[in-house]
Protein backbone atom coordinates (compact mmCIF):
# COMPACT_ATOMS: atom_id res chain seq x y z
CA UNK A 1 0.00 0.00 0.00
CA UNK A 2 2.81 2.48 0.92
CA UNK A 3 4.82 1.81 -2.40
CA UNK A 4 1.59 2.64 -4.66
CA UNK A 5 0.79 5.58 -2.38
CA UNK A 6 4.02 6.85 -3.25
CA UNK A 7 4.01 5.74 -6.90
CA UNK A 8 0.70 8.04 -6.76
CA UNK A 9 2.09 11.09 -5.42
CA UNK A 10 5.58 10.72 -7.86
CA UNK A 11 2.71 10.42 -10.90
CA UNK A 12 1.04 13.73 -9.36
CA UNK A 13 4.27 15.53 -9.05
CA UNK A 14 5.36 14.94 -12.48
CA UNK A 15 2.17 16.06 -14.06
CA UNK A 16 2.02 19.13 -11.70
CA UNK A 17 5.83 19.66 -13.41
CA UNK A 18 4.59 19.09 -16.94
CA UNK A 19 2.09 21.82 -16.92
CA UNK A 20 4.10 24.62 -15.46
CA UNK A 21 6.32 26.95 -17.73
CA UNK A 22 10.24 26.50 -18.34
CA UNK A 23 10.74 29.80 -16.47
CA UNK A 24 9.04 28.59 -13.26
CA UNK A 25 11.51 25.32 -13.10
CA UNK A 26 14.63 26.78 -14.43
CA UNK A 27 16.19 29.69 -12.71
CA UNK A 28 16.04 33.11 -14.77
CA UNK A 29 20.03 33.46 -17.06
CA UNK A 30 21.36 36.51 -16.00
CA UNK A 31 21.05 39.72 -18.06
CA UNK A 32 24.04 41.53 -19.09
CA UNK A 33 23.62 45.53 -17.90
CA UNK A 34 23.37 47.65 -20.85
CA UNK A 35 24.44 50.91 -20.48
CA UNK A 36 21.85 54.44 -20.48
CA UNK A 37 23.11 55.38 -23.58
CA UNK A 38 22.62 52.26 -25.15
CA UNK A 39 19.31 51.08 -23.91
CA UNK A 40 16.39 51.39 -26.47
CA UNK A 41 12.79 51.71 -25.98
CA UNK A 42 10.59 48.76 -24.10
CA UNK A 43 8.83 47.56 -27.46
CA UNK A 44 12.17 47.89 -29.79
CA UNK A 45 13.71 46.19 -26.98
CA UNK A 46 11.40 43.06 -26.24
CA UNK A 47 11.40 42.51 -30.38
CA UNK A 48 14.97 42.59 -30.64
CA UNK A 49 15.64 40.60 -27.32
CA UNK A 50 13.11 37.79 -28.62
CA UNK A 51 15.46 37.97 -32.23
CA UNK A 52 18.24 37.63 -30.39
CA UNK A 53 17.21 34.77 -28.26
CA UNK A 54 15.77 33.07 -31.18
CA UNK A 55 19.38 33.56 -32.96
CA UNK A 56 21.46 32.41 -30.44
CA UNK A 57 18.99 29.39 -29.30
CA UNK A 58 20.03 28.65 -33.48
CA UNK A 59 23.59 28.81 -33.12
CA UNK A 60 24.21 27.52 -29.81
CA UNK A 61 21.89 23.74 -31.04
CA UNK A 62 23.10 21.63 -34.07
CA UNK A 63 21.13 23.11 -37.29
CA UNK A 64 17.96 21.19 -38.16
CA UNK A 65 18.00 19.39 -41.00
CA UNK A 66 16.89 20.32 -43.94
CA UNK A 67 13.97 17.81 -45.64
CA UNK A 68 14.64 17.13 -49.37
CA UNK A 69 13.36 14.75 -51.59
CA UNK A 70 14.54 11.23 -52.16
CA UNK A 71 18.24 11.07 -51.91
CA UNK A 72 19.49 9.90 -55.67
CA UNK A 73 17.66 9.96 -58.79
CA UNK A 74 17.39 6.27 -59.21
CA UNK A 75 15.83 5.63 -56.17
CA UNK A 76 13.20 8.41 -56.85
CA UNK A 77 9.60 6.88 -58.14
CA UNK A 78 9.99 6.20 -62.10
CA UNK A 79 6.99 8.67 -62.94
CA UNK A 80 8.74 11.71 -60.40
CA UNK A 81 12.12 10.89 -62.09
CA UNK A 82 10.90 10.65 -65.54
CA UNK A 83 8.32 13.75 -65.29
CA UNK A 84 11.55 15.36 -63.92
CA UNK A 85 13.35 14.74 -66.37
CA UNK A 86 11.25 15.74 -69.23
CA UNK A 87 11.01 19.26 -67.62
CA UNK A 88 14.30 19.67 -67.05
CA UNK A 89 15.52 18.81 -70.86
CA UNK A 90 12.79 20.64 -72.71
CA UNK A 91 13.78 24.34 -70.32
CA UNK A 92 17.25 23.28 -71.22
CA UNK A 93 17.16 23.32 -74.67
CA UNK A 94 14.79 26.31 -74.61
CA UNK A 95 17.46 28.28 -72.61
CA UNK A 96 19.96 27.11 -75.13
CA UNK A 97 18.15 28.07 -77.88
CA UNK A 98 17.97 31.85 -76.25
CA UNK A 99 20.77 31.81 -75.35
CA UNK A 100 22.32 31.32 -79.08
CA UNK A 101 19.87 34.06 -80.23
CA UNK A 102 21.25 36.59 -77.43
CA UNK A 103 24.85 35.89 -79.45
CA UNK A 104 23.51 36.09 -82.58
CA UNK A 105 23.01 39.85 -81.58
CA UNK A 106 26.10 40.74 -80.87
CA UNK A 107 27.89 41.93 -77.62
CA UNK A 108 25.50 45.00 -76.33
CA UNK A 109 22.68 42.06 -76.29
CA UNK A 110 25.13 40.06 -74.25
CA UNK A 111 25.82 42.13 -72.00
CA UNK A 112 21.97 43.43 -71.62
CA UNK A 113 21.53 39.64 -70.51
CA UNK A 114 24.44 39.58 -68.39
CA UNK A 115 23.05 42.75 -66.56
CA UNK A 116 19.81 41.50 -66.58
CA UNK A 117 21.00 37.90 -64.75
CA UNK A 118 22.83 40.35 -62.64
CA UNK A 119 20.23 42.00 -60.67
CA UNK A 120 17.78 38.77 -60.56
CA UNK A 121 20.59 36.86 -59.00
CA UNK A 122 21.22 39.47 -56.53
CA UNK A 123 17.75 40.35 -55.56
CA UNK A 124 17.58 36.90 -54.95
CA UNK A 125 20.58 36.52 -52.50
CA UNK A 126 19.25 39.42 -50.45
CA UNK A 127 15.35 38.56 -50.37
CA UNK A 128 16.49 35.08 -48.88
CA UNK A 129 17.73 36.95 -45.66
CA UNK A 130 14.97 39.06 -45.79
CA UNK A 131 11.99 36.59 -45.85
CA UNK A 132 13.10 35.82 -42.28
CA UNK A 133 12.33 39.37 -41.08
CA UNK A 134 10.58 41.16 -43.11
CA UNK A 135 8.25 41.92 -40.10
CA UNK A 136 11.47 44.16 -39.15
CA UNK A 137 10.47 47.66 -40.75
CA UNK A 138 13.42 49.41 -40.90
CA UNK A 139 13.85 52.70 -42.44
CA UNK A 140 15.49 52.43 -46.24
CA UNK A 141 16.56 48.74 -45.77
CA UNK A 142 16.01 47.50 -49.14
CA UNK A 143 16.72 50.99 -50.60
CA UNK A 144 20.43 50.93 -49.73
CA UNK A 145 20.97 47.30 -50.50
CA UNK A 146 20.04 48.47 -54.38
CA UNK A 147 22.11 51.76 -53.87
CA UNK A 148 24.91 50.03 -53.03
CA UNK A 149 24.15 47.78 -55.96
CA UNK A 150 24.26 50.75 -58.29
CA UNK A 151 27.00 51.87 -56.94
CA UNK A 152 29.12 49.26 -57.37
CA UNK A 153 28.04 48.61 -61.20
CA UNK A 154 29.10 51.81 -61.56
CA UNK A 155 32.33 51.54 -60.30
CA UNK A 156 33.18 48.16 -62.27
CA UNK A 157 31.52 49.07 -65.66
CA UNK A 158 32.27 52.63 -65.78
CA UNK A 159 35.92 52.92 -66.99
CA UNK A 160 34.96 49.11 -68.91
CA UNK A 161 32.92 50.59 -71.04
CA UNK A 162 34.29 54.01 -71.91
CA UNK A 163 37.55 52.58 -73.28
CA UNK A 164 35.11 51.61 -76.13
CA UNK A 165 33.22 55.53 -76.49
CA UNK A 166 36.78 57.16 -76.25
CA UNK A 167 35.60 59.63 -79.32
CA UNK A 168 32.37 60.00 -77.67
CA UNK A 169 33.61 61.00 -74.17
CA UNK A 170 36.70 62.93 -74.94
CA UNK A 171 35.11 65.14 -77.21
CA UNK A 172 32.90 66.13 -74.35
CA UNK A 173 34.20 67.84 -71.49
CA UNK A 174 31.40 67.09 -69.08
CA UNK A 175 32.30 63.10 -70.19
CA UNK A 176 35.58 62.97 -69.97
CA UNK A 177 35.41 64.25 -66.29
CA UNK A 178 33.65 61.55 -65.80
CA UNK A 179 35.87 59.21 -66.96
CA UNK A 180 38.73 60.62 -65.53
CA UNK A 181 37.56 61.13 -61.77
CA UNK A 182 35.08 57.82 -62.42
CA UNK A 183 36.88 56.18 -59.04
CA UNK A 184 36.93 59.55 -57.00
CA UNK A 185 33.11 59.61 -58.20
CA UNK A 186 32.91 56.28 -57.02
CA UNK A 187 34.27 55.96 -53.53
CA UNK A 188 32.16 59.53 -53.27
CA UNK A 189 29.05 57.78 -53.77
CA UNK A 190 30.48 55.02 -51.24
CA UNK A 191 30.74 56.75 -48.62
CA UNK A 192 27.41 58.80 -49.32
CA UNK A 193 25.80 55.38 -48.89
CA UNK A 194 27.80 54.05 -45.68
CA UNK A 195 26.78 57.56 -43.64
CA UNK A 196 23.00 56.84 -44.88
CA UNK A 197 23.45 53.17 -43.34
CA UNK A 198 24.95 54.56 -39.89
CA UNK A 199 21.88 57.11 -40.11
CA UNK A 200 19.39 54.55 -40.35
CA UNK A 201 20.65 52.72 -37.46
CA UNK A 202 17.61 51.77 -35.13
CA UNK A 203 17.83 50.92 -31.58
CA UNK A 204 16.83 47.19 -30.99
CA UNK A 205 18.01 46.07 -34.31
CA UNK A 206 21.41 46.91 -34.29
CA UNK A 207 22.97 43.49 -35.15
CA UNK A 208 20.33 42.56 -37.37
CA UNK A 209 21.16 45.79 -39.46
CA UNK A 210 25.00 44.82 -39.27
CA UNK A 211 24.51 41.40 -39.98
CA UNK A 212 22.52 42.51 -43.49
CA UNK A 213 24.88 45.24 -44.24
CA UNK A 214 27.47 42.55 -44.40
CA UNK A 215 25.48 39.99 -46.75
CA UNK A 216 24.40 42.71 -48.60
CA UNK A 217 28.67 43.47 -49.48
CA UNK A 218 29.15 39.42 -49.69
CA UNK A 219 26.28 39.71 -52.64
CA UNK A 220 28.15 42.46 -54.21
CA UNK A 221 31.47 40.51 -54.04
CA UNK A 222 30.40 37.33 -55.20
CA UNK A 223 27.67 38.38 -58.17
CA UNK A 224 28.53 41.77 -59.35
CA UNK A 225 32.39 41.36 -59.21
CA UNK A 226 31.74 38.13 -60.80
CA UNK A 227 29.13 39.77 -63.83
CA UNK A 228 32.17 42.01 -64.57
CA UNK A 229 34.37 39.59 -64.62
CA UNK A 230 32.36 37.56 -67.37
CA UNK A 231 31.96 40.87 -69.63
CA UNK A 232 35.71 41.53 -69.48
CA UNK A 233 36.16 38.04 -70.77
CA UNK A 234 33.46 38.74 -73.78
CA UNK A 235 35.07 41.72 -74.52
CA UNK A 236 38.32 39.85 -75.27
CA UNK A 237 36.25 37.98 -77.55
CA UNK A 238 33.46 35.72 -77.49
CA UNK A 239 35.08 32.65 -77.09
CA UNK A 240 36.37 33.70 -73.77
CA UNK A 241 32.47 33.54 -72.95
CA UNK A 242 31.33 30.79 -75.06
CA UNK A 243 34.15 28.13 -73.93
CA UNK A 244 33.96 28.77 -70.14
CA UNK A 245 30.16 28.65 -69.70
CA UNK A 246 29.83 26.29 -72.56
CA UNK A 247 32.06 24.05 -70.17
CA UNK A 248 29.84 24.48 -67.35
CA UNK A 249 26.69 23.66 -68.99
CA UNK A 250 28.02 20.89 -70.19
CA UNK A 251 29.43 19.23 -67.46
CA UNK A 252 26.23 20.22 -65.70
CA UNK A 253 24.50 18.27 -67.82
CA UNK A 254 26.46 15.33 -68.59
CA UNK A 255 26.37 14.37 -64.54
CA UNK A 256 22.67 15.01 -64.60
CA UNK A 257 22.61 12.17 -67.28
CA UNK A 258 25.10 9.65 -66.02
CA UNK A 259 23.52 10.47 -62.69
CA UNK A 260 20.17 9.52 -63.97
CA UNK A 261 21.30 6.19 -65.53
CA UNK A 262 24.45 5.37 -63.43
CA UNK A 263 24.23 7.00 -60.47
CA UNK A 264 24.83 4.90 -56.77
CA UNK A 265 27.33 6.40 -55.09
CA UNK A 266 26.37 9.39 -53.15
CA UNK A 267 29.29 11.82 -54.16
CA UNK A 268 28.84 14.83 -51.16
CA UNK A 269 26.05 15.51 -48.09
CA UNK A 270 25.53 19.11 -49.25
CA UNK A 271 23.86 18.27 -52.39
CA UNK A 272 22.47 14.50 -52.14
CA UNK A 273 21.64 14.17 -55.69
CA UNK A 274 24.95 14.69 -56.90
CA UNK A 275 27.22 11.20 -56.91
CA UNK A 276 30.19 9.87 -58.40
CA UNK A 277 29.15 8.53 -61.51
CA UNK A 278 27.82 11.67 -62.73
CA UNK A 279 31.00 13.46 -61.53
CA UNK A 280 33.36 11.37 -63.33
CA UNK A 281 31.37 10.27 -66.41
CA UNK A 282 30.79 14.61 -66.46
CA UNK A 283 34.56 14.81 -66.52
CA UNK A 284 35.33 12.73 -69.52
CA UNK A 285 32.35 14.49 -71.40
CA UNK A 286 33.52 17.71 -71.06
CA UNK A 287 37.09 17.14 -71.31
CA UNK A 288 35.89 15.53 -75.20
CA UNK A 289 33.39 18.31 -75.32
CA UNK A 290 36.43 21.19 -75.06
CA UNK A 291 38.72 19.94 -78.03
CA UNK A 292 35.45 19.54 -80.61
CA UNK A 293 34.19 23.01 -79.62
CA UNK A 294 37.05 24.91 -79.40
CA UNK A 295 38.12 23.53 -82.85
CA UNK A 296 35.01 24.90 -83.56
CA UNK A 297 35.17 28.18 -82.49
CA UNK A 298 38.82 29.18 -83.55
CA UNK A 299 37.62 28.83 -86.96
CA UNK A 300 35.63 32.32 -87.01
CA UNK A 301 36.61 36.04 -86.63
CA UNK A 302 33.50 36.72 -85.02
CA UNK A 303 34.15 34.84 -82.01
CA UNK A 304 37.97 35.06 -81.52
CA UNK A 305 38.19 38.72 -82.47
CA UNK A 306 38.08 41.37 -79.47
CA UNK A 307 35.60 43.81 -79.60
CA UNK A 308 36.76 47.35 -80.30
CA UNK A 309 33.59 48.82 -80.82
CA UNK A 310 29.82 48.26 -79.29
CA UNK A 311 27.43 47.71 -81.60
CA UNK A 312 23.84 46.21 -81.39
CA UNK A 313 24.36 43.59 -83.87
CA UNK A 314 28.27 42.71 -85.18
CA UNK A 315 27.12 40.61 -87.76
CA UNK A 316 30.33 40.12 -89.66
CA UNK A 317 31.66 43.39 -88.92
CA UNK A 318 34.45 41.90 -86.66
CA UNK A 319 37.68 41.70 -88.46
CA UNK A 320 41.19 41.19 -86.92
CA UNK A 321 44.75 39.39 -87.36
CA UNK A 322 44.06 36.34 -85.22
CA UNK A 323 45.82 35.72 -81.85
CA UNK A 324 48.93 33.17 -82.36
CA UNK A 325 46.85 30.42 -79.89
CA UNK A 326 43.71 29.87 -82.72
CA UNK A 327 45.97 29.49 -85.53
CA UNK A 328 47.77 26.36 -86.21
CA UNK A 329 51.48 25.26 -85.38
CA UNK A 330 53.62 22.47 -85.44
CA UNK A 331 54.82 20.83 -82.63
CA UNK A 332 57.97 18.55 -83.06
CA UNK A 333 57.62 14.91 -81.84
CA UNK A 334 60.22 13.72 -79.43
CA UNK A 335 62.77 10.60 -81.05
CA UNK A 336 61.51 8.33 -77.92
CA UNK A 337 58.00 8.90 -79.12
CA UNK A 338 58.66 8.37 -82.64
CA UNK A 339 60.21 5.09 -82.06
CA UNK A 340 57.18 3.96 -80.10
CA UNK A 341 54.88 5.47 -82.26
CA UNK A 342 56.28 5.77 -85.90
CA UNK A 343 53.09 6.83 -87.26
CA UNK A 344 52.77 9.99 -85.89
CA UNK A 345 55.62 11.18 -87.81
CA UNK A 346 58.60 14.08 -86.96
CA UNK A 347 55.62 16.80 -86.05
CA UNK A 348 52.19 17.35 -84.75
CA UNK A 349 49.44 20.06 -85.98
CA UNK A 350 47.82 21.60 -83.05
CA UNK A 351 45.51 24.47 -82.04
CA UNK A 352 47.38 25.88 -78.55
CA UNK A 353 43.47 27.06 -78.23
CA UNK A 354 42.47 23.63 -77.86
CA UNK A 355 45.28 22.87 -74.60
CA UNK A 356 43.74 26.29 -73.11
CA UNK A 357 40.43 24.68 -73.59
CA UNK A 358 41.45 21.13 -72.04
CA UNK A 359 42.86 23.08 -69.27
CA UNK A 360 39.71 25.06 -68.79
CA UNK A 361 37.47 21.81 -69.62
CA UNK A 362 39.77 20.46 -66.03
CA UNK A 363 38.69 23.19 -64.25
CA UNK A 364 34.97 23.65 -64.91
CA UNK A 365 35.15 19.58 -64.12
CA UNK A 366 36.91 19.51 -60.56
CA UNK A 367 36.83 22.84 -59.23
CA UNK A 368 33.36 24.49 -60.69
CA UNK A 369 31.22 22.43 -59.04
CA UNK A 370 32.40 23.73 -55.55
CA UNK A 371 30.26 26.80 -56.36
CA UNK A 372 26.98 24.74 -56.87
CA UNK A 373 28.55 22.72 -53.53
CA UNK A 374 28.66 26.41 -51.84
CA UNK A 375 25.37 27.52 -53.18
CA UNK A 376 24.17 24.23 -51.64
CA UNK A 377 25.51 24.81 -47.84
CA UNK A 378 23.93 28.63 -48.15
CA UNK A 379 20.36 27.14 -49.09
CA UNK A 380 20.43 24.64 -46.11
CA UNK A 381 21.49 26.96 -44.04
CA UNK A 382 18.32 29.06 -44.84
CA UNK A 383 16.14 25.94 -44.83
CA UNK A 384 15.22 26.38 -48.50
CA UNK A 385 15.25 24.25 -51.46
CA UNK A 386 15.83 26.61 -54.09
CA UNK A 387 16.91 30.70 -54.22
CA UNK A 388 13.86 31.01 -56.43
CA UNK A 389 10.97 29.45 -58.74
CA UNK A 390 11.01 31.61 -62.05
CA UNK A 391 12.66 27.86 -63.81
CA UNK A 392 10.73 24.81 -63.24
CA UNK A 393 12.40 22.35 -62.26
CA UNK A 394 15.69 24.23 -62.24
CA UNK A 395 14.94 26.94 -60.03
CA UNK A 396 16.54 30.74 -60.14
CA UNK A 397 19.12 32.20 -61.96
CA UNK A 398 21.40 31.74 -58.59
CA UNK A 399 20.51 27.60 -58.84
CA UNK A 400 21.66 28.03 -62.65
CA UNK A 401 24.87 30.20 -62.31
CA UNK A 402 26.25 28.78 -58.95
CA UNK A 403 29.20 27.41 -60.86
CA UNK A 404 29.41 30.19 -63.74
CA UNK A 405 30.63 32.67 -61.58
CA UNK A 406 33.45 31.06 -59.91
CA UNK A 407 33.80 29.82 -63.67
CA UNK A 408 34.14 33.40 -64.82
CA UNK A 409 37.31 34.82 -62.03
CA UNK A 410 39.39 31.31 -63.32
CA UNK A 411 38.84 32.28 -67.16
CA UNK A 412 39.56 35.95 -66.28
CA UNK A 413 42.93 35.23 -64.29
CA UNK A 414 44.22 32.41 -66.63
CA UNK A 415 43.43 34.28 -69.95
CA UNK A 416 45.58 37.62 -68.66
CA UNK A 417 48.09 35.39 -67.24
CA UNK A 418 49.00 33.42 -70.14
CA UNK A 419 46.92 34.08 -73.34
CA UNK A 420 46.57 38.03 -72.88
CA UNK A 421 49.05 39.34 -70.62
CA UNK A 422 49.24 42.67 -71.69
CA UNK A 423 45.84 44.90 -72.59
CA UNK A 424 46.75 47.14 -75.52
CA UNK A 425 43.12 48.74 -75.23
CA UNK A 426 43.80 49.81 -71.49
CA UNK A 427 47.28 50.99 -72.03
CA UNK A 428 45.77 53.42 -75.38
CA UNK A 429 42.56 54.44 -72.86
CA UNK A 430 45.39 55.98 -70.60
CA UNK A 431 47.25 57.40 -72.77
CA UNK A 432 44.43 59.39 -74.26
CA UNK A 433 43.21 60.15 -70.65
CA UNK A 434 47.08 62.06 -70.41
CA UNK A 435 47.26 65.91 -71.02
CA UNK A 436 48.75 66.54 -74.48
CA UNK A 437 51.91 67.24 -73.52
CA UNK A 438 52.66 64.40 -71.50
CA UNK A 439 51.21 62.16 -75.22
CA UNK A 440 53.77 63.93 -77.33
CA UNK A 441 56.52 62.90 -74.74
CA UNK A 442 55.37 59.09 -74.62
CA UNK A 443 55.65 59.58 -78.75
CA UNK A 444 59.02 60.60 -78.41
CA UNK A 445 59.87 58.00 -76.24
CA UNK A 446 58.65 55.67 -78.10
CA UNK A 447 60.38 56.88 -80.97
CA UNK A 448 63.79 56.69 -79.31
CA UNK A 449 62.73 52.61 -78.19
CA UNK A 450 61.68 51.46 -81.27
CA UNK A 451 64.07 50.76 -84.19
CA UNK A 452 64.04 52.65 -87.43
Amino acid sequence: VSTQSTWESRKSQMATLSHRKPKDILPAAPVEKLHDFDTPDKDAASQDDRHLDSEDNESSVAEKPVTAPAGLLVDQPQGTRWRNWWIRGALTWAMLLMFAGIIYLGHVALTIMIFALQLKSFHEVISIAHVRYKENKLPWFRTLNWYFLGVANFYFYGEGFGRYYQQVLYSEEVAFSLVRFHRFISFCLYILGFCAFVLSLKKGYYKFQFIQFGWCHLALLLIVSQSHLIIQNMFNGLVWLLMPSSLVICNDIMAYMFGFFFGRTPLIKLSPKKTWEGFIGAFFSTIVFSLLFSLFLAQFQYFICPVERLMLFDGDGLHCTPNPVFQWTEMPVPGIVQAVVPWLGASLSYKPFCLHAIIMAMFASLIAPFGGFFASGLKRAFQIKDFDKLIPGHGGVTDRFDCQFIMASFTYVYCHSFVLPYDLQRILLLIAALPLDQQREIQQRLQHMLPA
